[in-house]
This record gives structure tokens, sequence and C-alpha cells, in this order.
């Protein structure tokens, strides 16, 4: 069997620490993971426990210098998980589409806000 590889962006293999925002009925939760890839369409990671397929999250973290080639970059990625999976013991694969994101400039209260390429239509 042969897989087929549909992904449309550039994928980085990455290990970088993020917080993963969202809310569970009236009770907002967060959580502290470590990314397991990105692009700029998505993003993967795994939480101890999981999100449901649909629910908005936001993800914050910081992009490192081999994705930016000028600095590492602070982003918040706005979006929505659209899979959740179980991996190795009690904890579960996120996979979550992006559909907006900030750039987080240091000592600046503005932020300049980006579109994905991926944004996906409501």
């Amino acid at each position: 069997m042969s897989f087929v590889e549909r992904r449309r962006a550039h994928r980085f293999e990455l290990q970088s620490p993020l917080t993963v925002r969202w809310k569970d009925g009236d009770q907002v939760r967060e959580a502290l993971t470590v990314s397991e890839d990105l692009s700029s369409n998505g993003i993967y990671f795994v939480l101890p426990e999981g999100i449901k397929d649909g629910t908005p999250v936001e993800v914050e973290m910081t992009l490192p210098n081999q994705i930016t080639l000028a600095g590492p970059v602070r982003v918040r990625c706005l979006g929505r998980i659209q899979r959740c999976e179980p991996t190795h013991g009690a904890k579960s694969g996120m996979a979550a589409a992006i559909e907006k994101y900030e750039f987080l400039p240091g000592g600046n209260d503005a932020s300049l806000e980006k579109d994905s390429p991926a944004k996906s239509r409501s």
C-alpha cells in the first residue's frame, strides 16, 4: 500500500514549547505541551487529554530561527481541532487547522494579524 501525501504546505518537524487554550463548556482550559510538527496551515501536538473535533483553540509559541531565518518570533495561532487520536500512554494527539495568526512583537502592544492560506469557511 502506498501513501499519498496530501498536505499543501511544507511541514517542519518542530519540538517547541507551546501553550494551548480552549473553552470546555463555560471553563477556559490551558495546557503546556510541545509541538510535533507545524506548517502555515496546521499544527500537531500531544496533550494529556483530548479536545473535541471542531473546538476553537488558541496556540502561542515562539518560532525558532530554522523557520523564520531572522531570529525567534512569538506568534499566536487561532484555529480549530480537526482530529484527536490516541497516542502512547494516556495521551491524545491533536491536529489543528490554523485559520488566523498574529505576530506578537516584543515590547509593542500592537499585533500584526494574518489570515492563513488555509482559512476555513464558516
